[in-house]
Parts: C-alpha cells; sequence; structure tokens
C-alpha cells in the first residue's frame, strides 16, 4: 500500500491511501492523500481514547485493541463497477491494521451490492452473502458514501466507520465550496470547463438533421 504515512499524536502509526481520484478537479493525488491522513489522525485519537486502560468511562465500551482498518468505496463509480475498483481508498490505523482490511473490504462490498448495513444481511439475511463473505458487520453509510472499518467490536466498527464517512463527505464539500468560489461560475466540475469523455459519449451518435 502507497500513499502518506505519519505517527498520531498518540503514538499510533497511521496509513491513508486512495485508489482513484474522482476530485481530481480539485484535489491533485497529494492532496487527496493528506486529506485522506487528516480525517486517520481523528479516527486514530477516537480509538486511542476508547481503548486507553485507564478505566476511563467510554460510550461504547473499550476497544478491544488500538488498531483499525478501513475500507471506503467510491460513491461516484457506477453499479457496473467491480467492486475492486469501485474502492476510493483505505486507511490503516495502529500497527497490524492492515490485517484488517479483507474483513473491512467484504463489509464494504455486501454493502454497496445490497445498498444497506453488512450487519443487516449478517444478522438477519445470511442467504445473501455467499462462500468467502466476512461473518460479521457493520459498515455505515453517509449521503452515499460507504465506509467498512474492522478490528474492534461490531457497533464499535459501525461508530469508526460512520465517523470516518461524514467528516470525508463534510471535507469534500468545504473543499468543492472552495474551488467554486475560486473558479466562479461554469458549468462543469473540470479544469478545461469540458464534460468528461464518458459523457459525452453518451449522446455522440446523435446526428442532428439540418435543413
Amino acid at each position: 500500500m502507497t500513499g502518506i504515512a505519519t505517527i498520531s499524536p498518540e503514538g499510533l502509526r497511521v496509513q491513508a491511501a486512495h485508489r482513484t481520484n474522482p476530485y481530481a478537479y480539485m484535489l491533485t493525488a497529494e492532496q487527496f492523500d493528506t486529506l485522506l491522513l487528516d480525517l486517520a489522525l481523528r479516527r486514530a485519537a477516537s480509538i486511542w481514547h476508547n481503548h486507553a486502560p485507564d478505566g476511563r468511562h467510554t460510550p461504547r465500551g473499550a476497544y478491544p485493541r488500538p488498531a483499525m482498518g478501513f475500507v471506503l468505496m467510491d460513491p461516484t463509480a457506477g453499479p457496473w463497477t467491480p467492486n475492486d475498483e469501485a474502492v476510493l481508498g483505505v486507511v490503516v490505523v495502529g500497527d497490524g491494521g492492515e490485517k484488517y482490511l479483507p474483513n473491512a473490504a467484504a463489509k464494504a462490498e455486501a454493502h454497496r451490492r445490497l445498498s444497506r448495513n453488512n450487519g443487516e444481511a449478517v444478522h438477519v439475511d445470511p442467504h445473501l452473502l455467499g462462500a468467502g463473505a466476512f461473518r460479521y458487520g457493520h459498515s455505515a453509510q453517509v449521503r452515499g458514501q460507504i465506509v467498512a472499518a474492522s478490528s474492534q467490536h461490531t457497533d464499535q466498527d459501525l461508530y469508526e466507520s460512520a465517523r470516518l464517512a461524514a467528516e470525508l463527505v463534510d471535507a469534500l464539500n468545504d473543499r468543492h465550496a472552495a474551488w467554486e468560489q475560486e473558479r466562479g461560475e461554469g458549468d462543469w466540475m473540470s479544469d478545461d470547463g469540458e464534460p468528461a469523455p464518458a459523457l459525452r459519449a453518451m449522446t455522440d451518435w446523435f446526428q442532428p438533421v439540418h435543413g
């Protein structure tokens, strides 16, 4: 996994990487990784706080370990896009957090396919999950952004996933508002003011009749 890494103030190794960048009109690859890392540092602080072994009350219970793996799906990818190509990025917190990425990926895949929290399928409709599926939930979707995490108890995974999803959506919307303010009026979310080639292809076949 490439991307960007650092050590959090709590002493946890944090790494983030994007697989695809649908926001290239306003974020370079480096800027996108930096944004993800900033959000990952917030999760690191939460994970460390909730794992702290000093008897402090934690509203969601003490976390079993100071490590997690997160998988973020691309909300701009069409439903025909294979799941492995529809991954937006990953976040890893703590030593060994990367080993939980397959678990998180399984939750994210099921959520994207079923359009609902993977925990529902696991606990209510296991017939929707085939051979090789992960036996635990949960996953979160905030305004179209799916995030799944693994390493803690299921409700704790759900909480951390939901926070990361919400904070990513807010961060991207803030960046977009700044981009709009800088660029002014226009029709397309692009540097050259033109639509994406795939959008042009939808109607390029049409030949207008003149005369």
